[in-house]
This record gives structure tokens, C-alpha cells and sequence, in this order.
């Protein structure tokens, strides 16, 4: 089985998504939340500091801009229409449809959530998204509330493997390849057969280059 798996933010998409999918939604199905922006980027400007850590940023910054109890069918509507409008790299596209030619599957492992992670994924036709999970209530709101950790770092081999452990397949019957823009996927890059670097920064190209990882310029 050939498997080749996809960072999405700056890897696939040219900017970073979550700031910009919380004011998306808020600009569309909830505009009196707009005010709440200030708030949300004093929080944000917190995280470099330590003040705040990422899981509980992500909860905090849905809570103010998207709410408390969403429902999934309105999320759906606002990632399809997000999804429509995002930028992606064209490269990460010709890569995608060369490694799909070479008989890999496609999967996208990314630390947003599945709500509209899944929306980008089918735009560029992955057979699988591993992202992060939200918590739905008994009447299928989405809830501010992460259901795992978030699918960042370590977290996020921690996912990838146990997907293919679902799939009920041992990584040595697996051929891997694994694209990323972000030193935080040093623990996925090092674990797979084959690590792309796309468009390093400079900590990540000396790791690159220690690892022997093949760098990308997208």
C-alpha cells in the first residue's frame, strides 16, 4: 500500500486557515460576532508569549466567533464556501495528482478541524483526512470543545498511526510519504519512508539537511 499524507496550512493552502475560517463564518452566519475580533487576536497574540496554549486558544477563539452550540449543517455551508475561495499552492496540486498517477493514496493530516478540513480535502480529492475532532451535542451542534488533542506535533503521528492500525495495516506492509511546511511535523517526517520540506524556514531546512529530507519550493 502506498500512502502519500499531506500537512495542509502552508503546505497545500498558500496562508494559514483557522484566523481566517472563524472570520469567514462570523463575516457570513454571524456578523454581530465581528465585534468579538479584538478579543480573539489579543488571545491569539498570547499564544508566541505561552500565555495560552494552542487547544485551549482553538476552543476559546470558536467560542467568540463561531459560538457555543453550532449546527453542523451550518458549519458544512460555511466551510464548502471557504473552501471555494481558498488559495492553494498550484505545485502542491501537481504533486498531489503525480503521487494519485503513482498509485498512492492521498490523506491530508492537519491540526484544523475535520468541520472544514474535510471541505478542503475533497477540493483536492483525498480518500482520507486525519484532522482535529470537535464534540458534538445530543442535537448534532458543534460544540466549542475539542474531542482529542489537538492534532499537532506528536499528537499528530499519534493519529496517523493509529488510522493505519484501523485500516489494519502494519507500517512495514506501508510505503510513506509525508509533506510539510513546519518544523512541528519533524516527528512525522522522521517517520516516514519518504520526507518532503516545503518552502523551509531556516530551522527547518538545517533539519532537512541533517536528515537527509528532500526540500520543495513551492
Amino acid at each position: 500500500m502506498r500512502i502519500a499524507i499531506y500537512d495542509m496550512d502552508k503546505t497545500i493552502t498558500r496562508r494559514p486557515t483557522w484566523t481566517r475560517f472563524l472570520i469567514h463564518y462570523a463575516r457570513h452566519h454571524a456578523p454581530h460576532r465581528l465585534i468579538l475580533l479584538p478579543a480573539a487576536g489579543a488571545l491569539a497574540l498570547g499564544h508566541p508569549l505561552r500565555l495560552i496554549g494552542r487547544s485551549k486558544l482553538k476552543k476559546t477563539t470558536h467560542r467568540l466567533l463561531i459560538g457555543a452550540r453550532t449546527p453542523a449543517a451550518r458549519l458544512a455551508r460555511a466551510a464548502a464556501s471557504f473552501a471555494r475561495r481558498e488559495r492553494l499552492f498550484p505545485a502542491a496540486l501537481a504533486q498531489i495528482a503525480a503521487d494519485r498517477a503513482a498509485g498512492y493514496s492521498i490523506v491530508i493530516a492537519t491540526a484544523s478541524p475535520r468541520f472544514y478540513a474535510e471541505a478542503i480535502a475533497a477540493a483536492v480529492g483525498a480518500n482520507a483526512v486525519i484532522a482535529t475532532e470537535t464534540v458534538q451535542d445530543a442535537e448534532g451542534r458543534v460544540l466549542p470543545r475539542l474531542a482529542s488533542d489537538n492534532c499537532y506535533g506528536t499528537e499528530k503521528l499519534a493519529r496517523i498511526t493509529a488510522w493505519l492500525a484501523s485500516a489494519g495495516k502494519a507500517r512495514d506492509a506501508v510505503q510513506v510519504r509525508f509533506y510539510s511546511d513546519h518544523i512541528s511535523d519533524a516527528p512525522t517526517l522522521d517517520w516516514a519512508d519518504e520526507a518532503f520540506v516545503i518552502n523551509p524556514g531556516a530551522a527547518l531546512a538545517r533539519l532537512a539537511d541533517a536528515k537527509g529530507w528532500q526540500r520543495l519550493r513551492w
